[in-house]
């Protein structure tokens, strides 16, 4: 369904998107920070990161429904202005006073109501600009231009805080917002119609049921979508373990876990920036598995090294980081060309929930198991377990032959 202007809708669509991710990011780590420095908590940290992403777990699905039944440019649109129109009460109550820490949470929450329609919409209005043979590459820079949005986000956020204050960055947050906004409005996104809608009426509820559905005729996607989540419960743990394995494994400095995250971040925009120029591994079916080892491979080997290895944690922090797109990529290309565009919504909104709630599930049993015997020996074992995973997939056959399966 792509155009032959489809580079300039795309870059024009994602150069709003890189300014957003660049405010949010800016206000997403001063919040943080304002929490850290107001209350000193963990619990309060933790509240704030489970108001952060749990409503856009619960509301996924149903989230990607209404996506795919009305135009998906109104609901960027309307999901941008709505994330920027929640932010600005913070503006509002912090003119007389101090922000209430609830109230940052409520905020918190409420915009990842936004995120939860803004995300399916974007991945499903992808493939309708974007040939089908580009989608790998476009998703590579997609990862790309996020990973640098965080990257700057979080610097500015470390020059401005001290010096600025949480309504200013909030504005900033709603320029971001208004530019990606406008960006979205001047390309042109068809608009698809709905097959079930128009030979019979159907009621939303059912309309959720035959994404499920979709999906499970892409039996390589859908056995990877199930992947895809055991994944998540190793691998999302792993970021939150940094500054333990970097302040308290190998007794370094704050400069040093600084450092760990920088460099995981230097390998997802290398990773980015090679599958968008080159596509990555062409043979998806062994690409995938194979991002998947690399990832296993370093966590592993990370949790084996001696107390003294920092600077070899650094390097695989970021091989780490390198597999993050080699994997991201491809398999949300996959989704883009093996599922109709019609059911794209409800079917990127259910993967999205599964992650999201892999996370808090991954938490735990690290949480639990590094307390009580090391987090150095939970990266071994979650490393083990990782290329284990990447064993599956070469032995599952629809996605060891994924890229043979028919649309």
């Amino acid at each position: 369904m792509a155009n032959k202007n489809w580079k300039k809708e795309f870059y024009i669509l994602w150069s709003g998107q890189a300014f957003s991710v660049l405010s949010s990011s800016i206000l997403q780590m001063a919040l943080i920070w304002h929490l850290t420095a107001t209350t000193q908590s963990a619990f309060v940290l933790s509240m704030a990161s489970l108001a952060g992403f749990l409503p856009s777990a619960v509301l996924g699905m149903a989230a990607g429904t209404l996506v795919d039944r009305v135009n998906r440019k109104i609901v960027m649109i309307v999901a941008d202005l709505f994330i920027a129109a929640v932010s600005l009460i913070l503006v509002v109550a912090s003119w007389n006073s101090e922000l209430p820490i609830w109230l940052i949470i409520v905020v918190l929450a409420i915009r990842s109501v936004g995120t939860a329609f803004h995300t399916p919409a974007i991945s499903a209005v992808t493939p309708l600009i974007v040939p089908t043979k580009e989608l790998t590459k476009c998703a590579g820079y997609t990862q790309s231009l996020q990973t640098v949005g965080y990257m700057v986000g979080t610097a500015f956020a470390g020059i401005l805080y001290p010096i600025w204050n949480i309504s200013s960055m909030v504005f900033l947050d709603v320029i971001g917002a208004l530019i990606a906004t406008g960006t979205v409005i001047a390309i042109k996104i068809p608009h698809l119609e709905k097959p079930e809608l128009t030979k019979v009426k159907t009621s939303f509820w059912q309309e959720m049921k035959y994404g499920y559905v979709a999906l499970r005729q892409a039996k390589g996607v859908f056995d990877l979508v199930w992947i895809a989540s055991a994944f998540m419960i190793l691998y999302s743990p792993i970021n939150a373990l940094f500054p333990l394995m970097s302040l308290d494994y190998f007794r370094g400095t704050t400069l040093q876990a600084s450092l760990a995250e920088i460099a995981f971040s230097i390998g997802m925009l290398v990773g980015g920036i090679f599958l968008g120029i080159l596509g990555g591994i062409k043979n998806r079916g062994i690409g995938i598995p194979f991002s998947i080892a690399l990832m296993g491979a370093s966590i592993a080997i990370s949790g084996l090294l001696p107390e003294n290895g920092f600077w070899l944690f650094a390097f695989f922090c970021i091989t780490m980081g390198l597999s993050v797109p080699l994997y991201n990529g491809p398999v949300t290309a996959l989704m883009q060309e093996k599922i109709l565009p019609e059911y794209l919504g409800r079917v990127f909104g259910l993967y999205g929930s599964m992650a999201s709630f892999a996370m808090p599930i991954g938490l735990l049993i690290s949480g639990s198991f590094a307390d009580s015997v090391g987090v150095n020996k939970w990266f071994l074992l979650s490393g083990v377990l990782i290329i284990g995973i990447a064993a599956l997939c070469l032995i599952i056959p629809s996605i060891r032959v994924i890229d043979k399966e028919v649309k």
